[in-house]
């Protein structure tokens, strides 16, 4: 029976950048359209639309370079309002397309100086109509949409203005709705004032006074809503309490002239004072039929939520003063520094999707929904450095893992980033203290283990769905805690066989190595509590270099373990783990060999998964491959210009995957000792590297805060060009056949769309060759003049440019004279110009720029002097030389006619005599 030969893998020569998470938010403003699909942040002064579904950016807009101070989205989700620390007003159009645009969206109205002060706050009204204003200066505009001017202008607030809101009633059960629109302001003076912006003294006829001021709060007032009705205003400030009042009462007029209708006046009285025990940053109102968990739709009470400086929001009910539910978790006994980071800063309330939104100090938004009470996506706003990163398989209950659903990311924080590969959301891991440097995951990516500078290793499992206090649709909680090494943990690696883990390991700035038994861990946890916390035990601690250990990895049978070291030595170990009766486990490592080769520290080392060979990178540039039979090194692969940081292997051991500090990944041919490609989209040190299981996605993590998933495309790539090599050789016969029928102007055309000049050469050059010339013709055929006369504008741009080209040449130098000869009889100056417009026009079309080019006639005459401006200086060259020529080929005929003393002399008719002028010769001899 013949043996099946095994199939050779295929090199991966082309990868593309299939997704990126980058800076999402960084601080300032933020909002979401009507229907919770698209959002709206800051990265530093740019202003950024997301799909929130799949987390990928839509587009840009287009700013003035400052930072932004605020902004809103009319409730019809068609114009975006944008308050700028350049004191100016910028409204835009919100395009309708889910997909990501190219081009950043410009402003289609910009008020230059809107304020006189900064706009801390702005609000559009209910019709999407009008938009309100506050500034630091303690005044209020309410502008004109559409229009760009302003309707009211109210002064009097003392100080910055603090909170804004429209009172617009409506009831969909009356056919005439109320005209009446009110607008609530608030301001550190702590005083909330109520403006009609219809009728009576807050119109600018009545001199902008506020209609009720109302008196209840002892420090600013951070929100405030009104319910649908207009009956309820509630307000929340700074002073840990919000205040619920009733605008239904009134009270008549003190001023009524005999025999007018009767006014009334508008006079709020404080209905309830709820302490909400904590600094109050945002406030609303619920809606009456709006269903929340935990809690019985009451049509005539009043629910409303909170959130402030513990970062939990909080559902009230009204009439009772008590709390129905919160959601996130309050912190316990944390730093001053991380409990600021933790604050809520503003809540945003979906009704259409019965949601709250929390944007955090700390650039994380997170979703909750009302109905089920559960973290339904969060998004975190910036990542900081990236440290590290892992794959991981996430494991619901009762359920296979999906393989490489998750990527966790260390980054400069103590919170490890676990983000869904699908999209945007993500959850924060919280339990170390300090900066999270290393990851790694367990086996078959479910379990997750992290090394921080607290000293500390902890194992993370994902959380079962019907655990206790579980509100999220997926998580991960800490199962394990590894404590022991007296510095900080920056190398973690665990065992890659088995159904559950047994061991890992821990390098740590100490110079030891510490084996950790795994075999009471969890593969997933009932709760998020720290008391189901398994403390591991430490099997042995080994001291392993001179100098701190960067990186761990345990061999693909469980059978050695590398460590790598500042001290530029890469050291092989074979572990030594046997497990006993009644539970009894034991681990032993033993030195069997010294990698020494690199000129500075090693950062990265790692197995090979197919042969016995291992690789390392070092802060010397270069990525060294070493046999693990005699520790001798194989392979250097250079090409990295600062220090290699990590490295792994790729398709079956052929291929090496190296990022480095100079924000480059390159992928090498091992057989070869060559870089076959190379990933650019980081700005600064690659940190991180992981690849998944199948081996087609790379992700990349950098200093510059931007991971990058690298898809492999080398089937595209390949099938791309052979189906441009198939085309291109059908092109190639149709051009042969429309020579060889005669039909130049196809053929011609032909070669004018492929680009390619050497054909129309060879057929300029066989036209005037031919015998069957015509001798009225300038170019050799007149089919081929009528070609020439009959190009279109950008063909003919291009055929000048060929001939500019060849006309450089003085092989080639006659077939463009002849051909410059046929364009400038047949063709006008304006033609020309025209043609070189049209290609201009052509290419800004191709590029996808909306905005038309200045004056394609300008642009056409400055092409046109600069294609006349390289032809003359050869052309001239040219000239001069077949002047030579012809004064050399006289002296030729000349010395011939001498040489054969008048023998043919009378042979030669009188018309193929050549005239010499003797007296030129004679002065020459």
């Amino acid at each position: 029976m013949p043996v099946p030969t095994p199939v050779r893998s295929k090199l991966k020569t082309a990868f593309k950048n299939a997704r990126t998470i980058a800076p999402l938010y960084t601080s300032g403003p933020v909002a979401i359209t009507s229907d919770g699909t698209r959002l709206i942040t800051c990265v530093a002064e740019d202003i950024l639309l997301t799909n929130v579904e799949s987390g990928l950016e839509i587009c840009r807009f287009i700013g003035d370079t400052q930072s932004i101070n605020s902004l809103c989205i009319t409730p019809s989700s068609s114009h975006l309002l944008v308050f700028t620390s350049s004191l100016s007003l910028r409204i835009y159009e919100l395009p309708d397309s889910p997909e990501p645009l190219k081009k950043r969206i410009p402003p289609i109205r910009v008020v230059g100086r809107a304020h006189e002060a900064p706009v801390h706050v702005c609000k559009a009204d209910p019709s999407s109509t009008y938009v309100a204003s506050g500034s630091a200066d303690g005044v209020v505009k309410v502008w004109d949409i559409r229009r760009g001017f302003v309707t009211h202008v109210f002064k009097g607030h003392g100080g910055v203005v603090s909170a804004l809101a429209f009172n617009y009633p409506q009831d969909a059960g009356l056919v005439t709705q109320s005209r009446i629109m009110h607008l609530i302001t608030a301001s550190v003076d702590t005083r909330i004032r109520i403006f009609n912006l219809v009728e009576g003294a807050s119109t600018s006829s009545g001199g902008g006074k506020p209609e009720a001021v109302l008196e209840g709060h002892v420090s600013v007032p951070r929100g405030l809503d009104v319910s649908m009705d207009g009956k309820w205003l509630i307000s929340g400030g700074r002073d840990s309490v919000v205040l619920i009042w009733d605008l239904s009462s009134k009270s008549p007029s003190a001023k009524e002239k005999k025999g007018s209708r009767k006014m009334s006046a508008l006079s709020p009285t404080l209905v309830k004072t709820i302490p909400i025990l904590e600094r109050v940053e945002a406030v609303g109102l619920l809606l009456p039929d709006e269903i929340v968990v935990n809690s019985k739709t009451d049509v005539d009470g009043i629910r409303f939520y909170t959130g402030g400086e513990k970062g939990v929001i909080k559902i009230w009910d009204g009439k009772k003063g008590e709390i129905i539910q919160r959601f996130g978790q309050e912190a316990g006994q944390v730093s001053e520094e991380l409990e600021e980071q933790r604050q809520i800063v503003n809540i945003i309330h979906l009704a259409s999707t019965s949601t709250v939104i929390s944007i955090h100090a700390d650039q994380n938004i997170v979703f909750h929904s009302l109905s089920t009470g559960s973290l339904s996506r969060q998004l975190i706003g910036y990542n900081d450095e990236i440290v590290d990163a892992t794959f991981l398989s996430y494991k619901a209950s009762d359920s296979l893992p999906r393989p490489d659903s998750h990527i966790a990311l260390a980054t400069n924080s103590s919170l490890i980033r676990v983000y869904s590969a699908q999209n945007l959301d993500a959850r924060l891991l919280e339990g170390h203290s300090e900066i999270v440097l290393a990851l790694d995951h367990g086996v078959n990516g479910t379990i997750l283990v992290s090394g921080s500078k607290d000293r500390t290793a902890r194992i993370w499992a994902p959380v079962a769905a019907e655990a206790e206090g579980s509100n999220t649709t997926w998580a991960y909680g800490c199962v394990g805690l590894c404590e022991g090494h007296a510095e900080s943990v920056g190398a973690v690696a665990m065992a890659r066989t088995g159904d559950a883990p047994k061991f890992m390991f821990t390098g740590s700035q100490d110079r030891t190595i510490k084996m950790w038994d795994l075999s009471k861990i969890p593969l997933q946890t009932a709760g998020l509590d720290d008391k189901d916390i398994s403390r591991c035990n430490s099997l042995t601690t080994h001291k392993a270099h001179e100098k701190d250990i960067n990186s761990l990895d345990v061999s693909p049978n469980d059978r050695f373990l590398v460590s790598g070291s500042q001290d530029r030595m890469a050291k092989v170990y074979e572990i030594q783990y046997t497990a006993g009766e009644g539970g009894s486990v034991r681990g032993e490592l033993k030195l069997i060999g010294t990698c020494k080769g690199h000129k500075r520290g090693v950062w990265t080392v790692r197995f090979g998964r197919a042969e016995r060979v291992l690789a390392t990178g070092s802060g010397d540039k270069t990525v060294k491959l070493w046999s693990l039979d005699d520790y001798s090194c194989l392979r250097t692969f250079e090409g990295h210009t600062n220090s290699v940081l990590r490295v792994d292997f790729l398709n079956a051991g052929l291929q090496l995957v190296s990022t480095a500090s100079d924000g480059l990944v390159k992928l090498w041919n091992i057989r070869e000792e060559e870089c076959v490609a190379t990933l650019d989209n980081h700005e600064d040190k690659v940190w991180a590297l992981a690849i998944s299981s199948d081996e087609r996605t790379i992700v990349s993590g950098a200093a510059d805060s931007v991971v990058t998933f690298w898809e492999d495309c080398t089937e595209e790539h390949e099938t791309e060009k052979e189906a441009k090599r198939t085309e291109l050789a059908l092109k190639d016969q149709d051009f042969l056949n429309y020579l060889s029928l005669h039909d130049y102007k196809r053929a011609i055309q032909l070669a004018l769309s492929l680009s390619q000049p050497g054909r129309l050469l060879s057929l300029f050059k066989d036209v005037g060759s031919s015998e069957e010339g015509d001798d009225l013709s300038i170019t050799g055929s007149s089919s081929v003049d009528e070609v020439i006369r009959s190009l279109e504008g950008s063909d003919l741009a291009k055929l000048l440019r060929y001939v500019r080209d060849w006309n450089t040449n003085a092989k080639t130098s006659a077939i463009a004279q002849r051909v410059l000869l046929a364009v400038v009889k047949s063709r006008s100056a304006d033609d020309v110009i025209q043609a070189f417009g049209d290609e201009t026009e052509e290419k800004v079309f191709a590029d996808g720029e909306s905005s038309k080019p200045a004056d394609s006639a300008s642009t056409g005459r400055t092409a046109l002097k600069e294609l006349v401006d390289a032809l003359i200086p050869y052309s001239e060259r040219h000239l001069s030389r077949m002047e030579r020529l012809v004064q050399e080929s006289y002296v030729v005929d000349y010395i011939l006619g001498e040489m054969d003393d008048g023998m043919f002399d009378n042979n030669l008719l009188d018309d193929d005599a050549m005239d010499v002028d003797t007296a030129v010769i004679g002065r020459g001899a």
